[in-house]
């Protein structure tokens, strides 16, 4: 018997019976047997891929309305305040804010605050790294050396760019820099 999620003969019966058609009608269509429909309709059995499809384009149904009641529910991460990760490194304060893990051929998806004193800066001009990154100047200023370009930053101000040319964000003003920045792959923090 089919798990109660995964129970779309009500789906296929209530489609039938709106269009007016017999199971002998449908079976006949599809190419297979009046029993088996009913069957189907009463999810005493799962029917293979190809039967379901014929049955799909005989009644006309889109199969992500037979599905739709088996998506998973996405996980939903918050991470308060108090329990984000933390790390000083070389004169910068990063706190974490979220991390997504790799999944299939979606890489990594890493989140965090970045917190520059005045003329500290993170980064290198010798060594870029795989990926993407995304920030936005949250308070403060300071600029964005890439390859060879200098670029001005100044607060609301939002960067993006690959990775791989070597950079550096330079905190250019009196107070700290503080930006969010996201990077993907992930790659600030040690993951579990």
């Amino acid at each position: 018997m089919i798990k109660k999620s995964a129970e779309f003969g009500n789906k296929i019966r209530l489609v039938r019976e709106r269009k007016n058609l017999t199971l002998k009608d449908v079976a006949a269509e599809a190419g297979v047997s009046e029993s088996l429909i009913s069957q189907i309709e009463r999810n005493r059995v799962s029917p293979s891929i190809d039967t379901l499809i014929a049955i799909a384009n005989t009644l006309n149904i889109d199969l992500e309305y037979l599905f739709k009641d088996l998506k998973n529910d996405k996980k939903v991460s918050i991470v308060k305040p108090d329990e984000r990760n933390r790390m000083h490194m070389n004169g910068i304060d990063y706190q974490q804010l979220s991390f997504i893990p790799e999944t299939g051929v979606n890489p990594s998806v890493e989140a965090f605050y970045i917190d520059i004193p005045p003329g500290r800066e993170k980064g290198d001009l010798e060594f870029g790294h795989p990926g993407r990154e995304l920030g936005t100047i949250v308070e403060g200023s300071g600029e964005l050396i890439y390859g060879t370009s200098v670029y001005k930053l100044e607060r609301g101000d939002t960067v993006s760019f690959p990775s791989d040319i070597p950079h550096i964000i330079r905190n250019t003003g009196k107070g700290i820099m503080r930006a969010m920045w996201i990077v993907t792959p992930g790659r600030i923090f040690i993951k579990d």
